[in-house]
């Protein structure tokens, strides 16, 4: 957040007035320690402090590329982007030069170049010394006009990349700026007048006939013709006439001289044309390298896509397949253990019968054998005997008809029970195991009474007929 432009910023050049500045000495600023303690929460009041308070100008320096206090304090008024009346007020003062020179490069970055001829030109007449900050960290002298013609002149300064400007001619041929005066013709004009202020109008003194030339010893009428004698001229014209002579060579001097500016400046322009239409050839040529690079990284990677969707496919048929596998073994393992409950319970219910039959024959020998020994008593006892013979068919009946209906009911839990974990139908058939042992429990001894209330009965028949007293059941 306080790296970011104000919203109310303008583009400048078309972009963002931080863009001006290259990414990666932009990056070295923000890490700065001067724009992290100096320069956080800086308003346009509070920029006029720090600026007072510069020492040198300069761009990076140091082989870890650390920016100059000058540096983060332009980058930082391209973030708050002040009014065009700060910048000028601080071109215009005359205290501090180095206000004036961050108000000149600031001005000399985001304007137009009519504002700079304008208000740049002016300072070409200040003399003052200057601390310049090269790359190597060391401090060089240099003066102010210097800086400003640098500006004017030159396309990088400060490690900064100056946007492009009109030449001076193209705005004097459109009548937008006056021709430049320099000081220097009035001194000039100054240093001549004096000159001709201070020269004597003393003719030259003649020369004897001891210096005259053998050439000048010719017949007065050969030199002067017809016999006219020369026109003798005033020293005080000559000197007029050389000096006007001298004023127009001057001013022809001049024209040739603008005449070769504008050459030169042309020139300068046409080779600036073509370098730049070589950048944007080269610009092109390496936007089309780019271009195919990446429609190669684009391909490789759309094939390194298709070969992990491929893979993860496979992955995903594989894990289905063994969670398939999971699920029929387990079907398996639990159809087999219900196979085997089941088995168990068949067994279980043939080995009940079995012990139902055995206790059938047994007691049917006893009666056989009761009947023989005491025909008499026997057959005074038969009504009883009938009766406890139904008793215990419809008690075997009874509990056939449970075992029938336990049976269905467990078929149709297990049917119900099919899609369940294995561990539960283990838990629920022991519990059925439990449940058929205390009914079998209860049955063996239901029997085990019957036979002994038959014993006691048959006991209690026989001590009758030898008179003894009956048993205690």
């Amino acid at each position: 957040m306080a790296n970011r432009t104000v919203k109310d910023a303008q583009s400048i050049h078309g972009t963002n007035p931080q863009y001006l500045v290259e990414k990666i000495i932009r990056t070295r600023i923000y890490d700065s320690r001067y724009w992290k303690e100096e320069c956080f929460a800086l308003t346009a009041e509070l920029l006029v402090d720090k600026a007072m308070a510069l020492r040198s100008i300069g761009g990076v320096y140091g082989g870890n590329i650390k920016p100059t206090p000058f540096l983060c304090l332009v980058l930082k008024m391209l973030q708050i982007q002040p009014e065009k009346d700060i910048i000028i007020e601080f071109i215009k003062q005359d205290e501090f030069k180095y206000v004036r020179a961050l108000g000149a490069f600031y001005l000399r970055v985001v304007y137009g170049s009519l504002d700079c001829y304008k208000y740049l030109e002016p300072l070409l007449n200040d003399y003052r010394k200057l601390r310049l900050m090269d790359r190597s960290g060391q401090y060089q002298l240099s003066h102010m006009d210097e800086f400003i013609d640098s500006l004017l002149r030159e396309e990088r300064i400060c490690d900064v990349i100056l946007p492009r400007m009109q030449k001076r001619w193209v705005h004097e041929a459109n009548n937008e700026l006056e021709g430049r005066v320099s000081l220097l013709d009035d001194d000039l004009d100054d240093l001549e007048s004096e000159s001709d202020d201070e020269e004597p109008l003393t003719p030259p003194p003649r020369p004897t006939r001891d210096m005259i030339e053998p050439s000048r010893t010719a017949p007065r009428d050969e030199r002067h013709g017809r016999g006219h004698s020369p026109v003798r001229r005033s020293p005080g014209r000559d000197m007029r006439n050389e000096r006007e002579r001298e004023k127009r060579h001057r001013s022809r001097s001049r024209s040739r001289d603008r005449d070769r500016g504008m050459e030169r400046d042309r020139g300068m322009e046409r080779d600036h044309g073509m370098e730049r239409n070589r950048g944007a050839d080269r610009d092109r040529g390496l936007d089309r390298d780019r271009g195919s690079d990446r429609d190669r990284g684009m391909d490789r990677d759309r094939l390194m896509d298709r070969d992990r969707g491929m893979d993860r496919d496979r992955g995903m048929d594989r894990d289905r397949g063994m969670d398939r596998d999971r699920m029929m073994d387990r079907d398996r393992g639990m159809d087999r253990d219900r196979g085997m409950d089941r088995d168990r319970g068949m067994e279980r219910d043939r080995q009940m019968e079995r012990e139902r039959k055995r206790h059938r024959s047994r007691s049917r020998d006893r009666r056989h054998r009761s009947r023989s020994r005491s025909p008499v008593k026997m057959s005074s006892q038969k009504g009883h005997h009938t009766h406890h013979r139904e008793r215990m068919r419809g008690e075997k009946d009874r509990d056939h008809r449970h075992g029938d209906r336990d049976k269905d009911r467990g078929d149709r839990e297990h049917g119900r029970e099919r899609n369940r974990d294995r561990d539960r139908d283990r838990d629920r058939s022991d519990r059925k195991e439990k449940h058929h042992r205390s009914g079998r429990s209860k049955r063996d001894n239901v029997s085990a009474m019957s036979r002994e209330d038959l014993e006691i009965a048959e006991a209690n028949a026989l001590r009758a007929q030898l008179g003894l007293p009956p048993l205690r059941p």
